[in-house]
């Protein structure tokens, strides 16, 4: 079922009957939950690229106003560490670090999505960081809770196709970014080798899975290189009536300064270049931001 479907079914209550909670924890023993697959055995202690363990760690839970029209207020859980090192993200460093999240139990975890629910929360938004290394845990924490509210899964996109297939079990919409055309720009700003790749194959299967929100971070400098030629992707591959928010939100954060096409804002020469040219490509579902 979609989001969409569960606001407009009035939103009544629903067991998440999620079976195999076990076989899912399981993916911790040689963890390829990112597309980084670095096969690291968790549940022994071992961690790679992003550092998480096996518990959880959150650095804000609240309800939130600055989404989609379509998602506030949205109950969003702050997840601590990335897939992701981008040299310019704005909730660094516990967005990246996960020791510095706080560490709460799987049952502290049920209660927080429920009291977000009780006040009011449109739905129940996972993001981070990113929260692709906490999808076993999320899984476990979910099966046989009983929510109103539909599920997001709020990433950037370089998710492995594994937990592709997981994700179809739960989550109701899929809040994606599309950061990285060029390979070279992914690996320099991100640390993210085939980032493209991945998130091409992500957005393709979450279309298909349930509802897609894509959002594209305009990064100075770089409409030629990234945000051009995703917008001609995904006109071409996803359709014209695909819901799109096209940002203009980007500041140069954390180690910005240390790029210098992107340690300042985006121009606005720069923001009317590629509004106009996502209206020439014809989107008719499209929020600029």
């Amino acid at each position: 079922m979609g989001y969409f479907e569960i606001l407009e079914g009035k939103q009544k209550p629903r067991f998440l009957r999620l079976r195999g909670w076990k076989r899912v924890w399981r993916m911790l023993s040689s963890c390829r939950l990112c597309e980084r697959r670095c096969g690291v055995n968790r549940l022994e202690g071992e961690t790679g690229f992003c550092r998480v363990g096996k518990d959880f760690r959150v650095f804000g839970c609240h309800l939130h106003w600055g989404e989609e029209p379509e998602l506030i207020p949205s109950g969003t859980v702050f997840l601590a560490g990335c897939t992701l090192n981008c040299c310019y993200c704005q909730n660094a460093p516990e967005s990246i670090d996960y020791r510095l999240g706080m560490e709460i139990t799987f049952q502290g975890f049920r209660e927080v999505l429920k009291k977000l629910e009780r006040e009011g929360a449109r739905n129940i938004n996972l993001v981070g960081g990113d929260p692709t290394p906490y999808i076993p845990q999320i899984f476990r924490a979910l099966s046989g809770l009983k929510l109103r509210i539909p599920i997001i899964f709020n990433s950037n996109s370089y998710y492995s196709a594994e937990s592709g297939r997981v994700l179809e079990k739960f989550v109701d919409l899929y809040l994606l970014d599309f950061r990285y055309w060029s390979d070279s720009c992914s690996e320099r700003l991100s640390q993210a080798p085939e980032y493209a790749k991945a998130a091409r194959r992500n957005l393709i299967r979450a279309k298909e899975a349930g509802d897609l929100l894509i959002r594209v971070l305009v990064l100075p400098g770089h409409l030629d290189c990234d945000a051009k030629p995703i917008l001609e992707w995904v006109r071409r591959r996803l359709g014209k009536q695909v819901r799109i928010n096209l940002m203009s939100q980007y500041r140069p954060c954390w180690h910005a300064h240390r790029y210098p096409e992107i340690s300042r804002e985006l121009t606005p020469e720069e923001w009317q270049e590629i509004k106009s040219y996502a209206e020439d490509l014809g989107f008719e579902n499209i929020l600029y931001s």
